[in-house]
């Protein structure tokens, strides 16, 4: 027997959503209505750690920095899809050579992604 979706079974995931964004909306537009309106100077000035602000914000950093962030995560991530495959290691060698050879697969697209980013010189600090 198999069991047929029908679009009055999404009706409850539908109220609760309908429910959450009307209360988001609702408190947005209320406490923007009844919240305090005084500008002064003083709340106008960025506040930072109590510290007195020196200078411009928009200082030029170099891209190096964000690039060096950018491949971490995303290295870093990639990593984190080889945990499931060495906790059920056993069980991939014992079903047959697939799950090594997707293994592989996947780390050799990784090394061509690191090999990549190395002859492209990104992690190259000059």
């Amino acid at each position: 027997m198999e069991v047929q979706s029908l679009p009055v079974n999404y009706l409850p995931i539908i109220f609760q959503m309908v429910v959450a964004l009307g209360f988001v909306v609702t408190t947005m537009f209320v406490t923007h209505k009844i919240g305090p309106k005084r500008v002064t100077k003083d709340k106008l000035t960025p506040f930072e750690s109590g510290i007195e602000v020196i200078g411009n914000a928009r200082t030029p950093i170099s891209i190096k920095y964000f690039l060096v962030a950018i491949l971490f995560v995303l290295f870093d991530v990639e990593v984190i899809f080889m945990y499931p495959w060495a906790v059920n290691y056993k069980e991939f060698t014992a079903a047959g050579s697939s799950g090594m050879i997707e293994m592989f697969i996947f780390m050799g697209t990784l090394l061509l992604g690191f090999i990549y980013v190395i002859k492209k010189k990104a992690l190259d600090w000059d």
